[in-house]
């Protein structure tokens, strides 16, 4: 395990994943890994649990960035996340199985034959770690307080488009907030709005889909209203990420912006009252 844990405890599946760690000196930590045109988000909870969503493409950026998040000698990841099974996701999680000792993985359920699921799945079996499929009402404990909520999927996704079927989060810790959405599109951020309203206020949100078009959707920010939105994206990607309308909804709304590209790796440092970027 890492040096900041001692064992990984137990996992009750339908409803708290709990682990017993040795408390480092931080509160939550939440990293938007710099990998380029994809998502990697890093989480340190308070007692040292970490978690890690997305891994980016198969070019093994993640690792280099872990590298520069996690302590040296650290080998191990208590929980891994596949949002939903793109490669621009998933394609580093391979790489991620082979360096690190993962404690979870969870993922949204979805079939795909693709080259860098097969991996993913290939490397996953591999390990012989617990694979838990991601549902609505489903907590995930990191420790000290802090936790993070599936709102979807709330159903089950075998015949769903990928980007529709992500995983989408909210981690929490005292007064501050993550809402996190992988590449949800606007018919799941409206449809989450309808039934979960103003308690998907959060103090930072990751624009949907790196910021494209298809996301992003008005009443959903709105419900939102973040303090901070950011973007993950690899610079003059193919795609046009982030669509100009996004920037403008942002900025109109007095969204600060943060951007991968731009801002390089962007962390955020709660006390469980205030958020600080390191």
């Amino acid at each position: 395990m890492g040096v900041a844990r001692i064992i990984l405890i137990g996992i009750l599946v339908f409803g708290n994943i709990f682990v017993w760690t040795i408390p480092p000196p931080h509160g939550l930590k939440v990293s938007f890994l710099n990998i380029g045109q994809g998502d990697s988000i890093f989480i340190e909870g308070p007692t040292g649990i970490q978690m890690l969503i997305d891994a980016g493409p198969p070019d093994r950026s993640v690792l280099r960035e872990l590298g520069s998040v996690m302590p040296l000698f650290d080998r191990a990841i208590d929980v891994v996340v596949e949002t939903h099974p793109d490669q621009d996701h998933l394609g580093g999680i391979p790489d991620v199985f082979e360096r690190y000792q993962v404690g979870t993985f969870l993922e949204p359920g979805i079939p795909n034959d693709t080259k860098a699921t097969k991996a993913t799945v290939l490397a996953v079996q591999k390990s012989g770690v617990k694979k838990i499929i991601a549902r609505r009402s489903m907590r995930l404990i990191l420790g000290g307080g802090a936790y993070a909520d599936i709102l979807f999927p709330d159903r089950d996704v075998p015949n769903i488009e990928t980007n529709t079927g992500s995983i989408v989060m909210r981690v929490v810790y005292g007064n501050t907030s993550f809402l996190l959405n992988g590449d949800s599109p606007q018919v799941i951020e409206k449809y989450l709005v309808s039934i979960d309203g103003k308690n998907l206020q959060s103090t930072v949100l990751k624009a949907g889909h790196h910021g494209s078009k298809n996301s992003s959707a008005p009443e959903f920010v709105e419900a939102v209203n973040p303090t901070y939105g950011v973007f993950s994206r690899g610079c003059d990607n193919k795609y046009g990420h982030p669509a100009p309308g996004v920037v403008n909804l942002f900025q109109s709304l007095n969204i600060r912006i943060l951007d991968t590209c731009k801002n390089s790796r962007v962390t955020f440092l709660s006390d469980g009252t205030t958020l600080k970027i390191k």
